[in-house]
């Protein structure tokens, strides 16, 4: 079986690997669905999922399909855990040899915790560095844009507003002291990851507004990780006349030895919407759990 139900206080999540079932497409793995005891639908685009691990890069390997959405193809499998726990494992990949693990608990009352971790297994990664990149397909929210903590340059730090005006566009806003350039081969294809704000985060984590929900995803550091929107992403809903944005982040591993384990945690809150003090305080709160 490829994927399952949890439920788990007010949330209803369907976490599954990268076969088709239904009405959910091949190649989309990660969280198929996440509905709220008090939403109208489900925050991911029914036909995708959230969370879902999309690409790895190294700036050169370019081409098919398959290698571009690497992870999207390569075998997956899923194995249920528990009650609220799940796991997603994908042997090396068949151009990075990248072997990882996705682990989802559920956590009452609406919360979800992410744990990835990875091996490179070859020295694949033609520029030095891994990329990792994670896409979440939001289901036609009015406002489609992703909320942060930051600023333009070295400005004083504030509450940010991303929404690109195309895909492709100024999409990728990195930590205010991340200093890794990445090289991109001339002839690479134009990506979300290539393509970066002049805004800068400070604080690791941002949310988005679904109706009268928020969807806040913390970061347990701020090293390595970049966030990403895109304003169409996730396709167009017909009924609802609006483009599904997406909502995105990546992990770069600047260096890397082979059979190193890399990993990062991360916490997805999907509640009722509240004041900014108080996602703040949701954050305060779990940095000191941690």
């Amino acid at each position: 079986m490829g994927h399952d139900t949890f439920r788990c206080g007010e949330l209803e999540a369907v976490i599954g690997d990268n076969a088709a079932e239904g009405q959910h497409r091949a190649g989309y793995n990660g969280i198929w669905s996440l509905k709220h005891a008090t939403a109208d639908r489900s925050l991911f685009v029914p036909t995708v999922a959230g969370l879902n691990h999309e690409h790895i890069f190294d700036g050169a390997t370019n081409g098919k399909q398959e290698i571009f959405f690497e992870p999207r193809y390569a075998p997956m499998t899923f194995q249920r855990l528990g009650e609220f726990e799940s796991e997603l494992h994908q042997p090396p990949t068949p151009t990075f040899h990248v072997e990882s693990w996705s682990r989802f608990k559920l956590v009452a009352p609406h919360y979800i915790d992410f744990q990835y971790r990875c091996r490179p297994r070859q020295h694949a990664f033609q520029f030095g560095y891994i990329g990792l990149f994670w896409a979440s397909y939001i289901n036609a929210p009015d406002d489609k844009s992703m909320y942060f903590r930051g600023s333009v340059g070295r400005g004083s730090p504030s509450w940010m507003q991303l929404c690109t005006q195309a895909h492709n566009d100024e999409s990728t806003v990195l930590y205010r002291d991340d200093s890794d350039e990445l090289k991109f081969d001339p002839a690479y294809r134009d990506s979300l990851f290539k393509n970066y704000s002049r805004m800068r985060y400070d604080m690791p984590f941002f949310y988005g507004l679904f109706g009268r929900h928020v969807f806040l995803v913390m970061f347990d550091r701020a090293e390595g990780i970049r966030l990403t929107h895109s304003p169409s992403g996730g396709g167009f809903a017909s009924e609802r006349q609006s483009t599904n944005p997406a909502w995105d982040f990546q992990f770069i591993i600047p260096k890397y030895e082979v059979n190193q384990e890399y990993s990062f945690r991360l916490r997805v809150v999907f509640r009722e919407q509240c004041s900014r003090e108080e996602i703040m305080a949701e954050y305060q709160r779990w940095r000191q759990q941690k």
